[in-house]
């Protein structure tokens, strides 16, 4: 155990190179580490919420919302369909969570119970795929009650599982806004059953991030009525004709259009989004997938000389004329925007849209200077804790002692190093494992000093003591290390917030400890020994 190949010592070397050179980036500002080669290591840790200040959100998705958007949109299909089986007598709405339909003549029954029957194998088997949840067949229901009157709708099974997918999807959508912000590691996770915590490290412009993330970015694209007396008469009575939808613009106060309620083009089929600058100002240019681009050339191509409403979030952002049929699968999207309201757009485009709109039910906002107690008081603690362990070490095991001290002042550097490297978040628990690493990262410098002890007692030489001081407190250090590392793991799998930067820390403490006292000083004896030979050990 007093030996040690040439090759080992190398790897030692180059691990405490490699923790020195990681962690060295936090010791440095900001703008010194923007001048440096993008080639030099520059990654710093991140500072959590409670450290470096930040906003705490609490959203609700409304996922009755989307129920009834599903509700709306399989009322349209159902009148496509009846239209299209020559049913003319009929009477179709929605009552409850499914859509009514009574038939006025006994002839046009059984085309109605086919034409239904299309409906729900189709829209179960786009709620399949939509969800990924609940079973295809047993997704829609139709239900006859009586002779001639049908209902149409959603199982409860698929009914819960559309819910629990509305706020999944918010989740993902909400963590691709916010990562694209530049936030850094965000808390984003489910609340009960319809809300979403949200806790974003550094954010300076909260009320920004709440637009960016509140904007559903549901966008779709129409053709306009043109005709000015069913535009008027939709106005005066607040109701738009079946079939048809009366939305406000964004370009004009009082400013309204008269929209046909079918979806030429869906804007979940959008690809990409970037800002641009066009003639009339700031514009944001769009490209679609190889459906959307096919949607987009025929809307186009039977539409020309007509307007085509650009509706986002049931508002018209534009409605240009089509004076040509557009191919290309690209589009530009011109209003009245701003350089700042263009790059959002564009953003929120590329994010995806919210399957549903969502409310802030609760916001918090973290000051820095709460963080920066914080930072000074974890520091206060480390440095007591650090000098405290360093004079007992150093009294108590002298030379072989400030061995174990050099090993335990590049351990904080490893971890830090490990810690930038892996962008984990430090929050003030994580500062605390830390702290309890630095106690915990001489323990097995105890039990291997103290085993060395108690050999020399025995009346071993000093290189037989040393050799088995190491070797027979192995197996406890192994021991007791990764009993502390299986309840770290454990923390993390099934801890969150707080509690999860606890365990990462911790985890990488034990890690870091158990290679600065097994190998680095281990190495600090070795070189000693070969280099004193001594007769009797300072310790």
């Amino acid at each position: 155990m007093v030996q040690m190949p040439k090759w080992k010592i190398a790897l030692i070397l180059i691990i405490s190179l490699t923790g020195l050179v990681l962690s060295a980036p936090n010791f440095f500002p900001d703008k010194t580490l923007e001048a440096l080669p993008d080639w030099v290591p520059s990654r710093q840790v991140n500072l959590g919420l409670d450290l470096r200040g930040g906003v705490h959100l609490l959203a609700e998705v409304d996922v009755e919302g989307v129920m009834r958007q599903r509700l709306e949109d399989l009322e349209d299909d159902v009148r496509t369909a009846l239209r299209e089986a020559g049913v003319v007598r009929r009477t179709v709405g929605v009552v409850g969570q499914a859509v009514a339909v009574t038939v006025r003549e006994e002839a046009d029954i059984e085309k109605t119970r086919a034409a239904l029957d299309d409906v729900r194998s189709e829209q179960s088997s786009n709620l399949f795929q939509l969800t990924g949840l609940g079973g295809a067949s047993g997704a829609m229901q139709l239900e006859e009650p009586n002779p001639g009157q049908f209902r149409l709708g959603m199982s409860e099974e698929m009914q819960r599982d559309v819910r629990r997918s509305a706020v999944t999807q918010s989740i993902e959508v909400i963590r691709r806004r916010i990562d694209e912000t530049g936030t850094r590691e965000p808390t984003i996770q489910q609340q009960g059953d319809d809300r979403i915590l949200l806790q974003l490290p550094g954010v300076d412009d909260p009320e920004r991030v709440k637009e960016i993330i509140g904007t559903t970015a549901k966008m779709t694209f129409h053709l306009v009525d043109t005709d000015p007396d069913r535009l008027s008469n939709a106005i005066r009575s607040g109701r738009a004709p079946a079939g048809m939808r009366l939305l406000d613009s964004t370009e004009g106060a009082g400013q309204s259009y008269l929209i046909r309620r079918r979806v030429m083009v869906d804007g979940n089929n959008l690809v990409d989004a970037r800002p641009g600058v066009g003639d009339s100002g700031p514009e944001v240019n769009i490209r679609f997938d190889a459906k959307g681009s096919r949607d987009f050339a025929d809307a186009t191509t039977q539409n020309v000389g007509r307007p085509f409403a650009i509706v986002l979030d049931d508002k018209v952002i534009s409605a240009p004329v089509i004076r040509e049929p557009i191919l290309g699968g690209s589009a530009r999207i011109s209003g009245s925007f701003s350089v700042q309201s263009a790059n959002d757009l564009a953003l929120v485009l590329r994010a995806g849209a919210l399957p549903a709109p969502i409310t802030f039910l609760e916001e918090r906002t973290v000051g820095p200077g709460l963080g920066q107690d914080s930072i000074e008081a974890g520091k206060l603690a480390a440095t007591i804790g650090l000098v405290a362990v360093l004079i007992f070490m150093g009294l108590s095991y002298n030379l072989f002692g400030l061995f174990a001290n050099a090993a335990l002042a590049l351990n904080i550097f490893l971890i830090l190093g490990a810690l930038s490297l892996l962008q984990a978040t430090l929050t003030l628990p994580g500062i605390a494992g830390i702290v309890l690493t630095i106690g915990m990262a001489v323990d097995a410098n105890v039990l291997i000093f103290e085993r060395i002890r108690e050999e020399l007692r025995n009346g071993r030489s000093p290189m037989s003591s040393i050799e088995a001081g190491y070797s027979r407190a192995m197996i406890t250090i192994i021991d007791s290390n990764i009993t502390t590392l299986i309840a770290a793991l454990m923390l993390f799998e099934f801890g969150s917030g707080p509690v999860k930067g606890f365990a990462v820390t911790l985890a990488i403490g034990i890690v870091t400890s158990m290679f600065t006292a097994i190998m680095l000083t281990r190495l600090f004896v070795v070189l000693w020994l070969r280099a004193r030979r001594p007769t009797t050990l300072p310790i």
